[in-house]
């Protein structure tokens, strides 16, 4: 009888000190029962949430990532972190869509210190969500050498990312459904394309030929990307002197 071990999710969690850390300490102090999936890292506030945490948990192996914070018009701070980690969380959410993870797998959530039972009841909800959506890598079509250049390649993006968003994406709204809309909206996708997808193509790229010679359609089929685009990122790293054509194996390979 082969015996069958059903998936147990990681979850790494990054809370708040003030409120959604002291709900888990009060969730415990109660006894208040929820799977034993997350591993908690306090932070003094939601904001102090760099995306570099986010993609090094995934590259870690982390199956999901939690980020607590206090509800919006309760932060301690006056730069109003919460109010930034929402705005990083939904840039965060369009690049993992982007890179080709479930973007469900990043979850905010705003507990207070007097919540514990809800803080219980939210990581009972994303551990059954993580079951259902399976192993990272798995459950995105299984392609982990992808997955690994994709996290990598975003990643050295990062101080990039964060700059854009400050300088061009950052909204100063009151309410989730605001920033919701302001996110999903044509705009954003346009300039998310513009200023950050185009730069994360040619550093997955990049990053694919630093390991070996490759023809377009070798990078098409490593990448997911159509034939044109790499075509067309391919021009723009040459002209800009990252890669070379090389006749003689008919593949490109770095400069």
């Amino acid at each position: 009888m082969v015996l069958r071990h059903e998936f147990e999710p990681r979850i790494l969690g990054f809370l708040c000190n003030w409120c959604c850390y002291a709900g888990a300490d009060l969730a415990g102090v109660s006894r208040y029962q929820y799977p034993p999936n997350i591993r908690i890292i306090r932070v003094m506030c939601s904001g102090r949430v760099d995306p570099a945490f986010i993609l090094r948990a995934f590259s870690n192996g982390s199956d999901g990532v939690f980020v607590g914070g206090c509800w919006l018009g309760e932060c301690h701070y006056i730069t109003r972190g919460n109010h930034e980690a929402l705005s990083l969380m939904h840039l965060c959410k369009k690049l993992l869509e982007r890179i080709g993870i479930n973007p469900e797998r990043l979850r905010l959530e705003w507990v207070s210190a007097s919540e514990g039972i809800r803080f219980s009841q939210i990581i009972t909800d994303f551990t059954r969500q993580l079951k259902e959506l399976g192993p990272l890598g798995a459950g995105e079509g299984g392609n982990k050498n992808g997955l690994k250049l994709s996290l990598e390649a975003a990643t050295s993006l990062v101080p990039y990312i964060k700059l854009v968003e400050s300088k061009r994406l950052r909204a100063h709204l009151r309410t989730e459904e605001e920033y919701e809309e302001f996110f999903s909206s044509d705009e954003v996708g346009r300039l998310f394309n513009e200023l950050i997808a185009d730069k994360l193509a040619i550093r997955q790229i990049l990053l694919l030929l630093r390991e070996r010679p490759l023809s377009t359609g070798e990078i098409a089929e490593s990448t997911g990307l159509k034939r044109s685009e790499v075509s067309r990122y391919l021009d723009i790293s040459a002209r800009r002197g990252l890669i070379r054509f090389d006749e003689s194996q008919m593949r490109f390979a770095p400069a």
